[in-house]
């Protein structure tokens, strides 16, 4: 597994996505924050193992399918490539309605500054559940040539959801306070580089 990322990321590195022969994920569904915002300078393909994503409008990624319910996980790693721009990205849970003006989802972010978000939206509306905070578990992209891997947790149990980055717990909330039976899925800030190589929902317990 690790050989096949690191194989990935190398491809991106050195190779414009315009210039490579991939296509979007099928089934997967693109929206903007912006209804007005064009999906020309979004880049969004299948690249095994995961999917890469470049974006120029903030905006969530997900499959329609892919759905947590009661108690439940949720687990990404992400690699995010060097940039300027000091942008957010992570998971959502609980999406509901997210082709129309009454969207809801909760959204757990972390930027390369090593700190991390929690709000949730609702319609055109958001709402900080817990503001941007630095943790030492987020790794820091240093501003080079390389990358930096986090991985995202997102706990569902019975009375609290667990926040968790790289195995450590950064925050838990009540439950009752929160949707969180709905669409699982991505969400991505304006112009950043990132591949995604994992998406994990798992029943709380396997």
């Amino acid at each position: 597994m690790r050989s096949l990322v690191v194989t990935a990321l190398v491809a991106v590195a050195a190779t414009p996505l315009m210039a490579q022969d991939l296509e979007r994920p099928a089934d997967w569904k693109v929206r903007f924050d912006r209804p007005t915002a064009s999906d020309s300078t979004l880049y969004f393909v299948d690249m095994p193992p995961g999917w890469h994503i470049t974006t120029g409008p903030a905006a969530i990624f997900y499959d329609p399918q892919r759905v947590g319910s009661g108690e439940y996980r949720v687990s990404s790693e992400t690699y995010l490539f060097p940039g300027e721009r000091r942008e957010a990205f992570g998971v959502f849970v609980g999406g509901q309605d997210l082709e129309t003006a009454d969207q809801r989802y909760v959204y757990f972010l972390v930027r390369k500054d090593g700190r991390f978000l929690i709000k949730q939206r609702h319609g055109s509306s958001t709402t900080e559940l817990h503001a941007w905070t630095e943790h030492p578990s987020i790794v820091k992209h240093d501003g080079g040539t390389g990358t930096a891997k986090n991985v995202l947790g997102i706990a569902v149990g019975s009375d609290t959801v667990t926040f968790t980055v790289n195995g450590a717990t950064v925050a838990r909330l009540p439950r009752e306070d929160l949707p969180t039976d709905g669409v699982v899925g991505l969400r991505v800030n304006h112009a950043l580089n990132i591949h995604v190589t994992t998406l994990d929902v798992e029943p709380a317990g396997r």
